[in-house]
């Protein structure tokens, strides 16, 4: 287990832990999409499922999961039958709004162009 640390220890870069715990939330090949997703409104999961071309259930839903535990997203319940169910961003989720725009940006500009 010491081992398993300093290990660890020694693979993380010497910068900014902010920046390691903010990759940490929104890294992937998913969650970026989601949040991409979600900040033009409240979306519902069959919605997201459609809007997202290529992500399979179990990851869509996973990835849901883990976000609404970082305070990324809402889900709201709403008491209907059949049951609906509707995602949102947080206000935490919101403030990613200029990250998500700068690298749109970037990437239209480094790798579409290319």
């Amino acid at each position: 287990m010491l081992a398993e640390k300093i290990i660890e220890k020694k693979a993380e870069p010497d910068c900014d832990c902010s920046i390691i715990g903010s990759i940490n939330i929104i890294s992937g090949k998913w969650k970026p999409v989601i949040i991409w997703t979600l900040l033009s409104g409240p979306r519902r999961f069959g919605e997201l499922y459609k809007a997202i071309d290529g992500i399979a259930l179990k990851v869509l839903s996973r990835h849901l999961k883990e976000l609404e535990a970082d305070g990324i997203i809402n889900r709201k319940v709403y008491a209907e039958v059949p049951p609906k169910v509707e995602y949102t961003l947080t206000e935490k989720g919101m403030s990613l709004n200029d990250v998500m725009q700068l690298l749109a940006e970037w990437g239209k500009k480094n790798i579409v162009a290319e």
